[in-house]
């Protein structure tokens, strides 16, 4: 009788990879915690985004840094870390779930890209350089033209950046949804990002009819970012320490 074959030295445990998510998930949420916050003391003070192409070629011609800061290139470089956070998520979640894991995962994915395949303001630096060096008023009102049409469809009005967002804040309701269950994340955690999530779903559909009312809206769910961030990527750091989901404490011990 032959005894069973032993294990490599080096070989990790079947979960090892999930795990790895999770940590990566966990700092993805803490990186996010500094863009939330960065981007709220820019807001107060530097001010929001330029509201033509003229403001805004002025801008990048005057300070190019401030002016792709006022922009919002930050946000632009921010978004794939839901990517990393996303599937942190869907590796803690995974087993509460899957089905319903899978599906806010797949539409926070799909949101994230739609918003990445939008203009940016790095489109925006070589127009402004071209209306900075233009000879006539017809050459620089085209280029105020294209400014413009770029503009319209950047990140916070164009239709497939607003379908993003949209399917972005879908599963994200969707994932805290899923939080409620498993024991994984608290109740509190879960509960702070449906509300949170569901304010920015309401901001980015009642921005396109009344703006007014989704200014309100993200005033509200801004400041939630960044608590929701930390508690989120502090239970995913810690889930990443336990070899399976069976080792972490129930929901009663979670926050």
């Amino acid at each position: 009788m032959t005894s069973p074959p032993q294990a490599a030295p080096n070989a990790q445990p079947p979960s090892s990879d999930w795990t790895a998510l999770c940590r990566i998930g966990g700092i993805a949420a803490y990186i996010l915690i500094l863009y939330s916050l960065a981007t709220m003391v820019q807001m107060v003070v530097l001010g929001g985004p330029p509201t033509s192409a003229a403001q805004a070629f002025a801008l990048l011609h005057q300070n190019k840094a401030l002016g792709l800061l006022r922009l919002d290139l930050p946000t632009v470089c921010a978004m794939p870390l839901y990517y990393l956070l996303f599937l942190g998520l869907f590796a803690a979640l995974r087993q509460v779930h899957t089905a319903r894991a899978t599906l806010a995962t797949a539409l926070a994915f799909v949101g994230i890209t739609l918003v990445l395949a939008t203009p940016t303001a790095l489109s925006l630096v070589p127009l402004s350089d071209r209306y900075a060096a233009a000879a006539t008023d017809a050459l620089r009102s085209q280029l105020l033209s294209a400014g413009e049409a770029l503009m319209a469809a950047d990140i916070w009005h164009g239709t497939g950046a607003i379908l993003g967002g949209v399917l972005l804040q879908c599963g994200a309701v969707l994932i805290c949804l899923v939080m409620l269950r498993g024991g994984v994340f608290g109740k509190a955690t879960a509960w702070l990002g449906i509300v949170m999530h569901s304010l920015d779903l309401a901001h980015i559909v009642s921005g396109q009819f009344v703006p007014v009312l989704g200014i309100v809206f993200m005033a509200i769910a801004g400041p939630l970012y960044p608590v929701w961030l930390f508690l989120v990527g502090r239970r995913l750091m810690r889930f990443a320490k336990r070899r399976t989901p069976a080792n972490f404490p129930d929901a009663n011990s979670a926050m």
